[in-house]
């Protein structure tokens, strides 16, 4: 990260961070966001900085998940009404109600020996007047990415015409990727100086996949006969909304189950592919089935609740391939955890994906159903292939030992820059 290596030298003191931990409290509503804010705060947790403290900003009716980061020195949680329940009017009441709660959280600071304050945005919404300086982590870009599915209606335009603005205004913006950070330069018009690319990490379970191979191998066949899967499966663990491509998934699966099975394919091997999809909620799983019913499919779709890390990584890393169709993805958690367990992907030549996926996988423009279908048969049935994108998933390569404590470090000498600084950073990426 340019420009920031003198202030990450002499981090010898934290800052007071004002952070927006709600997310944590409802992880299925933003699961990458959660899986962030986990990890992130795990690594602070696990090496606190002198003079370093949080301020943390909570839904009143749900339960804290912060207080078992103990490591933490957290001098306050306020609590704030679950605007939640107002969907789109959440995205204008947000910006008003967080500066409320923001009001003197960063009082007396530097008597705790803080370098600075800041207030650091990971969710979809930022306070209107901070009144110190803010980082925002941008995770997603679906909203400007897919504005006829996003923002609908005069309160859910207004809400996103007043993000943009926040965000264009922000002392610093994170982004994981170069393709991300030339997209929120495009969108946003978030000037170049102020975006800084901090590539996010697998979370340990992947990371622990990838190395313990056999252990991964004997893992991944516990869980797939609790779930009565077969030997050879693809997986998909992502969300289940407007960001994703999952109906060009049926419709290319239905499309290879209408053709003859491959001569070549083992007696043993299921076709067409077996596709796992994990994390639906109810809701979902039946969305997805009645539109799988539509498309002929039964037997190829095989669901699984959100699972916790370790039995997720595990399945991951059991897979034939990750599949990860979908429409925008700013983040790119999924490929890069797929990529930590050593399993290659198919996947949408979208946002941060051709970046992080290079020659690991097999990338097809979103909403094609015949080149999806292609690259799922492919991988599915092709061994030379399959073995030459699996040989370069598990190739050591730049960015795949990268560890939340990386991410956590980088993210520190942005905090320690805007203290001290202000709004003024050295240019970033």
């Amino acid at each position: 990260m340019p420009g920031l290596a003198a202030a990450d030298a002499t981090a010898a003191r934290g800052v007071r961070v004002v952070l927006d931990a709600r997310p944590l409290q409802d992880p299925d509503r933003a699961p990458t966001t959660a899986a962030y804010l986990e990890s992130l705060l795990g690594a602070f947790d696990a090496d606190p900085l002198t003079g370093e403290s949080f301020a943390l900003l909570l839904q009143s009716d749900l339960e804290d998940p912060t207080v078992r980061f103990t490591g933490l020195d957290v001098i306050g949680r306020r609590l704030l009404p679950p605007t939640r329940h107002l969907r789109t009017g959440a995205s204008v009441l947000d910006p008003f109600l967080l500066t409320g709660a923001t009001l003197g959280a960063a009082w007396r600071a530097e008597r705790g020996g803080a370098a600075g304050a800041v207030y650091h945005a990971t969710a979809g919404t930022l306070p209107a007047l901070a009144g110190l300086p803010v980082v925002v982590t941008l995770l997603d870009l679906a909203p400007w990415e897919l504005p006829d599915r996003f923002g609908r209606g005069p309160l859910g335009g207004l809400g996103m015409r007043l993000r943009s603005g926040l965000v264009r205004h922000a002392a610093a913006v994170i982004v994981g990727s170069a393709a991300t950070a030339s997209a929120a330069r495009t969108l946003l018009r978030v000037p170049r100086g102020r975006i800084h690319v901090v590539p996010l990490a697998a979370r340990a379970a992947f990371l622990a996949a990838g190395r313990d191979r056999a252990g991964s191998v004997a893992a991944a066949r516990a869980e797939r006969e609790r779930l009565g899967l077969p030997e050879r499966y693809f997986v998909y663990s992502g969300r289940y909304d407007a960001r994703q491509d999952l109906a060009t998934l049926l419709e290319a699966l239905a499309k290879l189950a209408a053709t003859t099975r491959p001569a070549a394919l083992p007696a043993d091997v299921a076709w067409p592919p077996r596709v796992l999809l994990v994390g639906a909620s109810p809701d979902d799983r039946a969305s997805l089935a009645r539109s799988a019913a539509r498309f002929g499919l039964g037997d190829p779709i095989a669901y699984a609740p959100r699972l916790e890390p370790d039995r997720l990584a595990a399945l991951v890393a059991g897979a034939r391939a990750a599949v990860l169709p979908v429409l925008s993805d700013a983040a790119g958690l999924a490929a890069i955890e797929a990529l930590a367990c050593g399993t290659p992907l198919v996947a949408s030549a979208v946002g941060a994906l051709p970046e992080l996926v290079g020659l690991a996988g097999l990338l097809v423009p979103p909403r094609d159903v015949d080149r999806l279908a292609v690259a799922l048969a492919t991988a599915w049935t092709d061994d030379r292939v399959h073995a030459g994108i699996a040989a370069a998933a598990r190739e050591p390569g730049p960015g795949r030992a990268r560890t939340w404590a990386d991410v956590a470090r980088e993210t520190r000498a942005i905090y320690l820059a805007v203290g001290r600084l202000g709004p003024d950073l050295p240019d970033g990426a």
